[in-house]
């Protein structure tokens, strides 16, 4: 009897993760993955941060610890302090409980009326946007010409959105570009979505990365915050902590009052319950450990810093060597 998926046809690999099964395959001694960005040992081994192992040494420790099922918005202490490292301790949205803060899959799990994307952005954002039932649309973001930010063009088409639509902004170091707003850019681009109405929605995958200081990494998300405006903000600990197999990320929506927080939390659970019901405690209760204590977290702090002078040399050498 024939196969009921007989005529299924063959998927292609995704563009981005295929370049790493490509690798796998490939048997050259000298060859390089610059396929998925992940920290690497010099020999090209996958690379587990100390401060990582010093958390994940300790919840092993623990005797306290148990496997029961998560609350459906996941790991409470996380959702906390996930949500202080992005908007700052001293958010008045966090003092006037006016955030809704549920723990997801990081990367994607945290992203789900018309958007409007960068062009160009992530690979992965057009397909988890038009999956999740969104019109996408976009805005223009990068110039070639002058390897910089097309600020002119970006207010153009943002200011061309209907009303209610939503923007979405990567919060620091853009993927693909490595091309970030001046703080006098995001004030400008912060005006004109708070004058048109338009719901701005922030992905920081990379907090840390693209100054080495996670304050001034997240200047962007708070300027927005601080004008007492509403906006969904996506965070993800797979690059800035090395976590990429733990999948750890969260979605914090920032309301106008502590009352439409409390609503908003309870529609998030209305959407999680059916999807997966509740997520993995381990990888959040990781980031949870090392957020608690300052002191562990210096190490990850230096690491990051050390990444991103070796990314500003690289940069530099690239339009040295080009121009």
């Amino acid at each position: 009897m024939e196969s009921v998926f007989a005529n299924v046809a063959k998927a292609p690999e995704d563009p981005i993760l295929g370049v790493t099964i490509a690798y796998n395959k490939d048997t050259s001694p000298v060859k390089l993955n610059l396929g998925v960005g992940a920290y690497r040992t010099e020999e090209g081994k996958p690379l587990v941060l100390n401060v990582v192992r010093k958390a994940e040494q300790k919840l092993v420790n623990d005797p306290s610890r148990v496997k029961e099922y998560l609350p459906i918005l996941g790991v409470a202490d996380f959702n906390k302090l996930t949500a202080k490292l992005i908007l700052g301790a001293d958010s008045p949205a966090i003092l006037e409980n006016r955030i809704a803060t549920a723990q997801c899959l990081s990367g994607t799990g945290s992203l789900r009326r018309t958007i409007y994307i960068p062009q160009p952005t992530w690979g992965n954002h057009p397909k988890v946007f038009t999956l999740g039932g969104l019109n996408v649309k976009s805005y223009r973001y990068y110039d070639p010409a002058t390897r910089g930010l097309d600020l002119q063009g970006l207010l153009e088409d943002l200011n061309a959105a209907d009303s209610g639509a939503i923007v979405l902004l990567h919060a620091c170091a853009h993927n693909p570009t490595g091309v970030d707003p001046t703080r006098e850019q995001w004030e400008q681009i912060r005006q004109l979505i708070r004058s048109k109405a338009l719901l701005p929605f922030f992905d920081s995958a990379y907090q840390g990365f693209a100054s080495g200081s996670l304050d001034e990494d997240a200047q962007s998300v708070r300027m927005f915050v601080a004008d007492g405006g509403e906006c969904f903000i996506a965070q993800s600990y797979a690059k800035n902590m090395g976590l990429y197999g733990e999948r750890v990320g969260a979605l914090s929506i920032v309301c106008k009052t502590a009352d439409v927080a409390s609503k908003v939390e309870s529609q998030l659970k209305l959407v999680v319950r059916p999807m997966y019901s509740s997520p993995p405690i381990h990888g959040a209760s990781i980031v949870a450990s090392i957020l608690k204590d300052k002191y562990v977290f210096f190490p990850c702090l230096f690491i990051i810093c050390q990444l991103k002078l070796l990314s500003q040399m690289s940069r530099d050498i690239t339009r040295t060597g080009s121009a």
